[in-house]
């Protein structure tokens, strides 16, 4: 199968069903005056102070700014690995702060794909198992958990290297099974905390073809980085200094 036709497959399943009217569609994040503080009294730190943003379905987008600024704290919200001190956040319709634990695992196991600068794979596990890991937990059966996870991996260039373990990968590699993984779920969201910062600039490169190949086929990718000659082959640049976001603006154009 060529890697287009897994492409499409990958992600055929986001244009099914269309809407039987024209309404406009929602958002697929939804953030509003969204403040995160860490300790209270004299030590609190603000981390986030009053964040409002959108993200529309489809879209490819970076949120860039210093170290400190609030970055991880913000994808760590739209993760829903932690939660806003005050603020909504509602993502694909669902108001995140009226869903219990349970819910958010189910949440972060099937609407939202993450891709960590450190990889975070299983060392003893092959690869394959790795990506089935995401539909281990969901409950999918062996048969089919088998299937989407070679096909994930024959996505991102890696089908034939199913059986080997983590060690036996270049970075690239590893952040390639990484993506793979992320993928695997058919999640509405996928987000990214530095994918290319333990890389070099060439094998960075070519993990970002990858994100802006499922961006182009409807995929919603947001990334956080540091480096601008990433950030500017996202559709949108959202800047976040001192916890406020500052300006958001248009990437380059894509192809």
């Amino acid at each position: 199968m060529s890697f287009l036709s897994i492409l499409n497959f990958a992600v055929s399943r986001k244009t099914e069903n269309p809407s039987v009217d024209n309404a406009p569609e929602r958002a697929l994040i939804e953030l509003s005056a969204i403040r995160k503080v860490y300790d209270s009294g004299e030590n609190a730190v603000e981390a986030l102070r009053g964040v409002d943003a959108e993200i529309r379905k489809g879209e490819f987008v970076s949120i860039i700014g210093p170290s400190g600024s609030g970055k991880s704290t913000l994808m760590h919200i739209l993760g829903c690995l932690d939660s806003p001190s005050a603020g909504s956040y509602w993502l694909d319709g669902q108001d995140i702060a009226k869903i219990g634990a349970g819910g958010l695992a189910k949440i972060r196991n099937q609407k939202i794909g993450f891709v960590f600068q450190t990889f975070n794979l299983l060392p003893r596990a092959s690869i394959l198992k790795n990506v089935e890991l995401p539909l281990l937990y969901a409950g999918i059966d062996s048969e089919e958990r088998t299937e989407r996870a070679r096909q994930a991996l024959e996505l991102v260039g890696l089908g034939n290297r199913a059986k080997h373990r983590p060690a036996e990968l270049s970075g690239g590699q590893r952040q390639r099974v990484a993506v793979a993984r992320a993928l695997v779920n058919n999640p509405s969201l996928i987000l990214a905390d530095e994918p290319t910062g333990n890389l070099d600039s060439k094998t960075g490169t070519e993990i970002i073809d990858i994100f802006e190949s499922l961006a182009t086929k409807g995929e919603t990718i947001v990334i956080v980085t540091h480096d601008p000659a990433i950030a500017a082959r996202t559709h949108r640049r959202i800047r976040i200094v001192d916890g406020e976001i500052v300006d958001a603006l248009p990437g380059e154009a894509v192809a």
